[in-house]
């Protein structure tokens, strides 16, 4: 098991009075961790570290998935990535709107392309993505979780899309992502009216592919990466391709698509070493590639 992290300090500051100048007064330190669970199958977990502010999203801590992502985007040896928080409370409770509150027209627009890498950073990944969702997971911290391509929650969560109470929209993929997962009238309703559901409703709708006990999320999607990890990386790789790009193609390209996706796998080492671990009956020792 390995360990590595992307830690950025931010230093707030406040003007002294005696002075007139700015002075330093506290550090926010925001961490995101990569931790490999396991290096013999590829399953690496992408921690979200700010558990003072509940994973509120600051530019800061936008950065640091931004960073931890592309990291993971090239590493082939990583085959599936589980998204987990470390705060007890709350698995992210979206845009960090105290720092909102201090950033004028320039600044937020300065913070946008931020932003938009981190949650795209997420769902560019080229291997399956899990989210363990647990406590609070509204705006950004359910686009973080909707960005993902599997969803385990626990019976702690409430979830929502809350931006337009607040005088804005979901900006992380929400409109496009809740919309594409469960349907237009069901995403509209949580849209519009920004209204917050529990674990129970949140499964019903298919807004979470699994909802667990209380304190199982991450265990339960752990053991899912683990999973999809021990099939072919090749296979698997291509398949999330297949299917990411032809979501929203015309039937014919997407069976074009389909196709060079399989083409991509049926002649790789891959295919040839699962043919022949299935004839002598042992399991597969996949070279991914």
């Amino acid at each position: 098991m390995c360990c590595y992290a992307f830690v950025i300090r931010v230093c707030r500051i406040r003007p002294d009075v005696q002075t007139g100048t700015s002075v330093p007064y506290a550090a926010d330190v925001v961490n995101v961790t990569i931790e490999r669970l396991d290096v013999a199958t590829g399953v690496a977990e992408l921690r979200l570290g700010r558990p003072e502010a509940l994973n509120a999203l600051s530019t800061a801590h936008a950065q640091a998935i931004r960073e931890a992502t592309a990291s993971l985007a090239t590493d082939a040896s990583v085959r599936a990535v589980v998204l987990s928080s470390t705060a007890p409370r709350a698995f992210c409770v979206g845009a960090d709107l105290k720092e909102r509150h201090t950033l004028d027209d320039d600044g937020l627009r300065r913070q946008r392309p931020v932003f938009r890498a981190a949650f795209t950073g997420i769902l560019d990944l080229p291997v399956p993505t899990v989210a363990a969702v647990h406590g609070f997971a509204l705006g950004g911290g359910l686009e973080l979780a909707l960005s993902c391509d599997l969803i385990v929650a626990d019976e702690t969560v409430t979830l929502g899309l809350p931006e337009v109470s607040v005088g804005v929209i979901p900006g992380g993929g929400g409109t496009q992502l809740l919309t594409r997962r469960i349907g237009w009238g069901r995403a509209a309703d949580l849209v519009f009216t920004a209204r917050r559901i529990d674990g129970p409703e949140a499964y019903r709708l298919g807004v979470v592919d699994r909802l667990v006990e209380a304190g199982r999320a991450r265990e339960v999607a752990v053991e899912l990466a683990a999973t999809v990890a021990a099939h072919s990386p090749v296979g698997v790789r291509q398949a999330k391709k297949a299917m990411r790009l032809g979501a929203d193609a015309a039937l014919a390209a997407g069976l074009e698509i389909e196709d060079a996706a399989w083409r991509a796998t049926a002649f790789s080492g891959d295919r040839k070493e699962g043919v022949a671990a299935f004839n002598e009956k042992r399991r597969p020792d996949w070279p991914g590639e």
